[in-house]
């Protein structure tokens, strides 16, 4: 789907950005209601959840989905499919990578830190992995491929050919 690291450096910033600002509002208001101050703590909470959420894209949730997509992907896979399932893996991984973030931040690590984890997972799964799969991921898919329009299948087998 990369033709390179810079190309997919640019995907997952497009995405964390979008991801982390929309789930920062989320979470806010289910926590104060909606106000607001929704949106101001989310912008003062942005740069944290950001670069908690690109490490962990980036170094470990990433490498994970990568290693299960591998299982579950056959070669020759349409990019619908290959799309859906990296979005799903991803998107699961994501949720209890930033819901131990969230935890943390919103309730500390005290003796309640696991059962409100495990509630926050839940809260974040029902609402983050459907708006990555159907919203967010097609609508950043849709302005990266016009950025970086994809290799034609003929045109990469031709290249590989020409470089033999």
């Amino acid at each position: 789907m990369f033709k390179n690291q810079k190309e997919h450096l640019i995907f997952v910033l497009m995405i964390c950005t979008t991801m982390v600002f929309i789930m920062s509002c989320y979470n806010v208001a289910m926590m104060e209601g909606f106000s607001l101050n929704v949106f101001k703590h989310a912008v003062l909470g942005f740069i944290p959840a950001f670069l908690f959420a690109l490490v962990g894209d980036l170094f470990i949730v990433g490498n994970i989905v990568k290693v299960l997509a591998g299982k579950i992907l056959k070669e020759g896979d349409s990019m619908v499919k290959v799309g859906m399932t990296m979005s799903f893996l991803t998107g699961c991984g994501m949720v209890l990578w930033m819901s131990c973030f969230g935890t943390a931040m919103n309730f500390g690590f005290g003796p309640d830190f696991f059962s409100t984890y495990i509630t926050v997972v839940a809260k974040n799964f029902i609402f983050a992995v459907p708006l990555n799969l159907l919203i967010v991921s097609p609508i950043i898919r849709g302005i990266f491929f016009k950025m970086f329009p994809p290799i034609p299948k003929g045109e990469v087998e031709r290249e590989i050919k020409i470089e033999a």
